[in-house]
């Protein structure tokens, strides 16, 4: 009997060792290409990186100066977009999931909100540009292009603020009513501060989404070459990403120094802005543990 169970044991740790390698090896086959665009990126764009590159105006139609007015066009479009996103998306799962009837009609709701996930996002800028822009008379501006951003996000964060939502164990929800609390005070006390880290986690995942789009946004305000800052919302503004089509697609003379430097910049403003709000995330964890 107890070599029987010896040998099981043996023959369960092997399968154990066998099944770890394979994850691994699959997750190494996934995450070396990411690591050689980033290093390839990285090597190819630091030499065009430095402070005037970084802080100066375009000049010679992109092709000189530098392009602050892209990256704070950026900075704006995902700082405008998290503002309208998140608590349209956070409160539209709230409803959903405690409020709302469980029936076919929800149903069809969520099945939707999914699928809108999927619509490609020169739709969401077709859209933009019949609604905001000639509709609503918002004209081509910054506002339009956030708004335009926002409807594209709403979907992402919909969707993981409601899984985060339902991951919060019933029975948390239950106690707190059992002792006399109403379902508001429940969910602010106690299903969002448990819920919090996985909707941060979309929010991140939508926003850095955004901050990519170039298709939105074309139609809907940004332009290339803008060598001043928006001074309104109602103003057109620049995007590194818009930024970067442009200069590598329609601008002859540019060094491919330069054009792999706006492509690094711009993955550090993701990570930058995606590092904060890990942080974020990481004090909403330690405060749900408290």
């Amino acid at each position: 009997m107890i070599t029987a169970n010896s040998t099981h044991s043996k023959q369960h740790d092997t399968t154990q060792r066998i099944a770890f390698f394979i994850l691994g090896l699959f997750t190494l086959i996934i995450v070396s290409p990411v690591i050689f665009i980033l290093i390839y990126i990285f090597i190819n764009g630091i030499g065009a990186i430095n402070w005037d590159f970084l802080t100066q105006m375009p000049s010679m139609a992109g092709k000189a100066g530098g392009i602050f007015p892209a990256i704070i066009g950026t900075f704006y479009l995902m700082m405008g977009t998290l503002l309208c996103a998140l608590p349209v998306g956070m409160f539209a799962a709230l409803y959903l999931t405690e409020y709302a009837r469980q029936n076919r009609l929800v149903k069809i709701i969520n099945l939707t909100i999914v699928n809108l996930a999927g619509v490609p996002s020169i739709v969401y800028g077709l859209f933009g540009l019949g609604f905001f822009v000639l509709v609503m008379n918002i004209g081509m501006s910054l506002l339009a292009a956030i708004l335009t951003l926002s409807c594209q996000a709403l979907a992402m964060m919909i969707t993981s603020s409601r899984e985060a939502i339902i991951a919060v164990p019933r029975e948390y929800g239950e106690a707190s009513l059992a002792l006399g609390s109403t379902r508001w005070q429940t969910i602010r006390h106690i299903v969002l501060p448990q819920a919090m880290p996985g909707i941060i986690t979309g929010a991140v995942l939508a926003i850095s989404r955004a901050a990519g789009e170039t298709a939105p946004i074309l139609t809907v305000g940004a332009a290339f070459y803008l060598p001043t800052l928006p001074q309104s919302p109602f103003d057109q503004f620049m995007a590194l990403a818009y930024h970067l089509y442009t200069v590598a697609a329609n601008v002859p003379g540019v060094s491919k120094t330069t054009i792999w430097g706006v492509a690094l910049v711009l993955l550090a403003v993701v990570l930058i802005f995606d590092l904060g709000a890990i942080l974020i995330r990481m004090k909403a964890r330690q405060r749900r543990h408290e």
